[in-house]
């Protein structure tokens, strides 16, 4: 392939989407702070950069998918400056619309394009090429962006302007939150008036009430076994909150995630 591309973050969610990109012919790039995390891209074949300068000054096309806020503006504080003129800066993170918005217009100085790119369907839909990406950004970016996306989604839709797929992602989060806090309301309901909590977690799992997020918890032990997932729901959360701030409907998931979400990180929301 002619676009060459880079990714930082290659954790869960982003290490699957870089092999993706490496998988379907794009040469790629990759860069983190532990060498040690380079080490199996390297053996499929990416070249490793010694540095975030060294990777922008390289690629046309960077993915980054780092955890939050103040991981993308570090990132971003090295990145962009060193980034060529036509070359593409794609945020994976979920964190502020306003965040990217700004991002856009430095990338804009610099003649770069820019897409903020949430993704959902977890490391696994990575690995099978099957996330939702969700784009927030010019067209003309976002059609820039289709071929490496096409690596790893397998619904990639474009939303509005810089700042759209954050806004949309931060809602489907909360909104998941929300299924299974509700679904926890149900099972403890169906406890309640004697009904066995397994059997009632099967029955909805195939009929009506079924939600994504309420299969996710069916298979819970406690609320306490998804406190690796609850974090980055409880971010999400707390996220559509700072963007919305005494929105009703907002406010509405909130009251039906903070149970779940309260109880799965062992602190309040």
């Amino acid at each position: 392939m002619s676009i060459t591309t880079g990714f930082i973050g290659l954790g869960s969610q982003g290490g699957p989407m870089a092999e993706r990109m490496l998988a379907g012919g794009f040469p790629l790039t990759v860069w983190a702070r532990r060498p040690e995390a380079l080490e199996p891209f390297a053996a499929q074949g990416a070249s490793v950069a010694g540095s975030v300068e060294d990777l922008a000054a390289s690629c046309d096309h960077i993915g980054v998918c780092v955890v939050d806020d103040a991981g993308v503006a570090q990132i971003c504080d090295a990145l962009i400056p060193a980034m060529r003129p036509g070359s593409l800066l794609a945020i994976h993170s979920t964190i502020l619309p306003e965040s990217c918005m700004a991002l856009e217009a430095r990338c804009a100085e610099r003649g770069i394009a820019f897409l903020d790119a949430p993704v959902s369907g977890g490391g696994g839909g990575a690995a099978a090429g099957t996330l939702t990406v969700m784009c927030g950004g010019s067209a003309e970016a976002f059609a820039q962006a289709g071929p490496v996306f096409a690596t790893f989604a397998g619904l990639n839709v474009h939303l509005g302007p810089a700042g759209s797929g954050q806004r949309a992602k931060i809602v489907n989060n909360t909104l998941m939150a929300a299924n299974m806090g509700l679904g926890q309301a149900a099972l403890d309901a169906g406890e309640a008036l004697g009904i066995d909590r397994k059997a009632l977690a099967e029955l909805i799992k195939a009929s009506s009430g079924r939600s994504f997020g309420f299969e996710v918890l069916a298979r819970l032990p406690t609320p306490a076994a998804f406190a690796m997932g609850a974090p980055l729901l409880a971010k999400d959360t707390n996220l559509l909150r700072d963007i919305l701030p005494g929105d009703e409907s907002a406010g509405l998931l909130r009251t039906a995630a903070e149970p779940f979400l309260t109880a799965a990180t062992g602190k309040p929301l």
